[in-house]
């Protein structure tokens, strides 16, 4: 069975379940404007809005707040959320990645790519696959998941976003197969 909430910690960064009291510093990375310009929930800069997704993470479980190692500061936040199990001695199953954010000061690949490959090789010893649903048009996500070696299925989903917009999103894939031979091997 997949925990949800581990401690995870790398050379850059430290990866922790999300607490309520994290609020501030998360709060202070995510009304970064320019952060949300490309993602399909562009308004999530907005207090209120983003009090919603955190709200929902800390109910939901599964988040966990980034924090650099070197600073001792928090830096975004990534969500292991809608596991799905394998089949008792399957050793199938598959977990969704996502909602990630990063401060801007933090893009560029190292610490996503860290975060991606920490999060990827906790959530492999469990389930068979992870997946990310994108935004169709948010093509810095689409570029970011694709250098980090996930595959571009054919499975499609409308989500609704805030407001009842529905927004179409593309899943990509990383087996363990692919994480195994891919750009973020150990």
């Amino acid at each position: 069975m997949l925990d949800r909430q581990p401690v995870l910690e790398g050379e850059h960064i430290l990866l922790r379940p999300l607490a309520s009291d994290d609020w501030d510093a998360l709060f202070a990375v995510a009304s970064d404007p320019l952060i949300w310009a490309q993602h399909p929930a562009h308004d999530r800069w907005q207090e209120p809005v983003f009090r919603a997704f955190f709200d929902d993470a800390l109910v939901n479980k599964g988040a966990l707040v980034a924090i650099d190692r070197a600073t001792d500061a928090v830096i975004g936040s990534s969500r292991f959320q809608g596991l799905d199990d394998a089949p008792k001695g399957g050793g199938g199953g598959s977990v969704e990645i996502g909602w990630t954010f990063l401060a801007r000061s933090h893009w560029g690949g190292t610490y996503n790519h860290e975060m991606k490959r920490l999060m990827l090789a906790h959530a492999l010893v469990s389930v068979a696959e992870c997946r990310f649903l994108v935004g169709a048009t948010n093509t810095r996500s689409r570029r970011a998941l694709e250098n980090i070696g996930a595959r571009l299925t054919d499975r499609r989903e409308e989500r609704i976003m805030a407001g009842g917009v529905v927004v179409p999103h593309l899943t990509y894939v990383i087996t363990r197969e692919d994480f195994d031979q891919g750009p973020l091997a150990a």
